[in-house]
């Protein structure tokens, strides 16, 4: 039996269906080919279709056909759902039935909370369940929708003003010409009128495209067949920076863009100052002698005391920033609320200061298309030059902008308007993480010693954070566990915090340890055997590169760490009396565009003496720096290997 479903979901309070069609037929032929049969469904026809108005509005049809090819995928696509925004829109489901097709009751729709973490702005889910399915199947649907997804300043209005986008008259779009099924066809088409200009760039692969008038409309059309499931490569870049795609917008260039953030927020008096925020302000300046020292007591202020927490607040949830009022009165919200009171701040204080956007996760392009995530600030110094600043992403941290967001695109609010910028690559040595040992092994095979770890930059943060936000009373277990990580039977004797650990702003974090480990070398009738404890699973957490599977040996995309990091590891240990280290004296450098390493391991006198360097260059990596970053990472393990003493 062939189950064919045609609903539409109407969004935006769309009324109006579209006709109904079977021009996916001759797509099924071509699915019933060797390379389709081995998934368990597959895409016979995704296409879209977006007619956009004088005022940038758009009326997308979506149609969607599914062919079911084995049981998993029947059971994968038994219920279709529809995520939608109940602040600008309004979603339900209508059915048409035609011919034999089986009816599906439209009244079961349900209407739920869509999933959410950390951002609750009401966004809702509907979702219609097809029924049962079996191989063979087909699910034909089609998605239609009006305006766009973004919310606006001010109590939604009950015309179609409310579908008009922020930036009046401007349209732009992401395709993902990419897919988890197999799909035979995706075609993209958009209807433009004739006096409205429209750029567009497909990336990262091929497709057909084309431009007609029609009926006094410009059309442009995108079309893909035979379109695979994009493979991913391990720790690789965000797909939009490495699988298929078409950015299209109808705005000239990135400063038009820039100009209009900078006018929406200026118009509806965003950082307007606040007598008691203006009190709060001249208490943290008040000693503070140049520009950084300002800059930094405030950026930490607000990273430090306006806590996460994406709710709905009433009017301002989409480009617009919530006034200082209410961001200071409440002391919370979502990223554009944190860079607003930092950019409120900065100007009391007598600085020039903007909002930003910018994207975390993945590349913005020139096609001036709003592919953004977040928003952040910037300031003006002395010398005329902007720098970024992130307060929502450098809480309890000792950077101004955080290196976890390095080589990320942003684009400024500024007055003059400005192009795409782009943050530069911190130096390893900004987060440099080194652990010093001194140990001694006695005869029964327990060591005994010290380490200490220092860190800056990302690394001290990682580091520091049991301090900074977990409970005093869970400091001391905290240290067992990293102990405890290289041996169940590790006892920490002593733990030397240094200054005090939760004032981050002091100086770069130093902790000390004192400990021992009882049987920590296996041992034989003369002879022992056991890993460096610097390189035996101590601090992990601060060494994400150990999570990178070197094994593959090419990639043909970028790939991504946690941050560029710079690891010296150093340890001397003392054997006991009588015994050799067997394994060969070693020496070993790498260096090139990825990593840079130099170790060595050699025994002096009665001691064993490891030196390990690993310098991480960047946090977003070209495929071509793979080849050092490989073999870096792996000499750096290879230290880690068993030493084996003999008697």
């Amino acid at each position: 039996m062939r189950k064919q479903l045609y609903a539409t979901l109407v969004c935006f309070l769309l009324t109006a269906a579209t006709a109904y069609g079977q021009g996916w037929k001759p797509y099924e032929e071509v699915a019933k080919g060797e390379a389709y049969t081995k998934f368990d469904c597959v895409a016979l026809l995704d296409s879209t279709s977006v007619s956009v108005q004088p005022t940038g509005q758009g009326s997308f049809a979506v149609c969607k056909v599914i062919k079911v090819q084995t049981p998993k995928g029947a059971i994968a696509n038994r219920v279709i759902k529809y995520d939608y925004d109940p602040l600008t829109a309004h979603a339900e489901l209508i059915y048409h039935a035609d011919g034999q097709i089986e009816e599906v009751d439209v009244k079961k729709t349900c209407d739920y909370v869509a999933p959410a973490r950390a951002i609750y702005w009401g966004a809702r889910q509907i979702m219609i369940e097809v029924g049962a399915l079996s191989p063979g199947d087909v699910i034909d649907y089609e998605i239609a929708k009006k305006g766009f997804t973004y919310a606006l300043l001010g109590a939604v209005p009950e015309d179609d003003s409310r579908f008009i986008p922020p930036m009046h008259g401007q349209f732009y779009d992401i395709v993902p010409f990419w897919s988890s099924e197999p799909t035979v066809r995706k075609v993209y088409k958009v209807s433009i009128p004739m006096d409205k200009e429209m750029q567009f760039q497909f990336y990262q692969g091929e497709c057909a495209s084309s431009m007609r008038y029609e009926d006094g409309w410009k059309a442009y059309t995108f079309v893909m067949e035979d379109m695979m499931p994009f493979r991913r490569e391990p720790n690789m870049v965000d797909l939009f920076d490495a699988a298929p795609k078409l950015m299209m917008s109808s705005t000239s260039h990135w400063k038009d863009k820039s100009l209009w953030f900078n006018k929406v927020n200026e118009d509806y008096g965003s950082f307007a100052p606040l007598p008691e925020a203006q009190k709060k302000v001249d208490e943290l300046i008040k000693g503070k002698k140049t520009e950084m020292e300002k800059i930094a007591v405030l950026t930490h202020w607000v990273a430090d005391n306006i806590r996460y927490a994406g709710i709905s607040m009433g009017k301002g949830e989409g480009y617009t920033l919530h006034n200082t009022k209410m961001n200071y009165t409440d002391r919370c919200g979502v990223c554009k609320d944190i860079a607003g009171t930092l950019v409120s701040f900065l100007r009391m204080a007598g600085f020039e200061a903007y909002p930003a956007m910018t994207m975390a996760g993945s590349r913005v392009e020139s096609i001036p298309a709003d592919h953004f995530n977040h928003c952040v600030a910037v300031v003006k110094l002395a010398d005329g030059t902007y720098i970024p600043l992130d307060p929502t992403w450098v809480p309890f941290c000792r950077e101004l902008w955080s290196s976890a967001e390095q080589q990320q695109n942003y684009l400024p609010g500024v007055p003059e308007g400005s192009d795409l910028c782009l943050t530069p690559i911190s130096a390893p040595e900004n987060h440099y993480v080194r652990i010093k040992a001194d140990n001694r092994l006695d005869a029964n095979g327990t060591l005994r010693g010290t380490f200490t770890i220092q860190a800056e930059g990302q690394s001290d943060s990682n580091i520091r954070s049991i301090f900074t936000r977990g409970f005093q009373s869970q400091w001391r277990a905290t240290m067992e566990r990293q102990l405890l990580a290289v041996s169940p039977k590790a006892r920490l004797l002593s733990v030397d915090y240094g200054k005090n650990p939760k004032d981050y702003q002091a100086a770069p974090i130093q902790i000390t340890f004192r400990y021992e480990i009882p049987d920590y070398a296996m041992k034989g009738e003369k002879e022992m055997l056991f890993k460096p404890l610097v390189m035996n699973n101590l601090y992990s957490q601060v060494r994400s590169y150990l999570r990178i599977n070197t094994e593959v040996k090419e990639r043909k995309y970028g790939f991504k760490d946690a941050c560029s990091r710079l690891v010296e590891l150093d340890e001397t240990i003392q054997l006991p009396s009588g015994y050799t280290l067997i394994n060969e004296s070693k020496e070993d450098a790498v260096q090139g565009t990825g990593a840079d390493f130099a170790g060595s391991l050699l025994q002096k006198g009665n001691r064993v003496v490891l030196h390990n360097r690993l310098a991480l260059k960047k946090r977003v990596y070209e495929a071509s720096d793979w080849d050092s970053f490989r073999k870096a990472v792996e000499a750096h393990k290879a230290y880690g290997d068993y030493l084996v003493i003999k008697k």
